[in-house]
């Protein structure tokens, strides 16, 4: 089967749900610490409309999404416009075959026709596949916060990095 790339749509928020439910209730990927329902999480799909900077892409092959793709305001002072927080999510059971990869690059590709100059991620650490996710296209840690979250009883590093677009 093929695996197309579109825009995430309201008919997407529960699976976009159970999909970042995963992380929030089995990783440190995101400290995120209580499942969200899908009435929770529609504010965070409405954020992510078709176009502009703020975008919200999904994988789909033969009617499963596998996983989706994000760039979100970095930070809401204007000056900060121009860049952008990413992040890739994959279904658990999607994990490995370059299904983030193929996200990331269709996000890219979007985003270069917005006025979007600078691409950061924060990863909390350790997540060697994260990390090499990112440096391979073409991000560079530029930053290690030290212990600044706390989940499952410890406390964990971010690591920052950064791509210009």
């Amino acid at each position: 089967m093929t695996i197309a790339i579109r825009p995430g749509v309201e008919d997407d928020l529960e699976e976009l749900t159970r999909i970042y439910n995963h992380y929030v209730l089995e990783t440190p990927i995101t400290f995120d610490v209580e499942a969200f329902t899908p009435e929770q999480r529609r504010p965070w799909l409405l954020a992510h409309p078709a176009s502009g900077p703020h975008r919200l892409l999904v994988a789909e092959e033969g009617g499963k999404l596998l996983g989706y793709a994000t760039s979100s305001a970095f930070r809401p002072k204007p000056a900060y416009a121009t860049s952008v927080e990413t992040s890739v999510y994959l279904a658990p059971e999607h994990v490995g075959r370059g299904v983030g990869g193929l996200l990331y690059t269709s996000l890219f590709e979007a985003l270069a026709q917005e006025d979007v100059h600078t691409a950061l991620a924060g990863i909390a650490m350790p997540n060697q596949a994260s990390q090499r996710l990112h440096e391979r296209l073409g991000f560079r840690q530029v930053g290690l916060l030290e212990q600044v979250g706390r989940k499952f009883d410890r406390f964990w590093d971010v690591a920052w990095f950064q791509k210009s677009l």
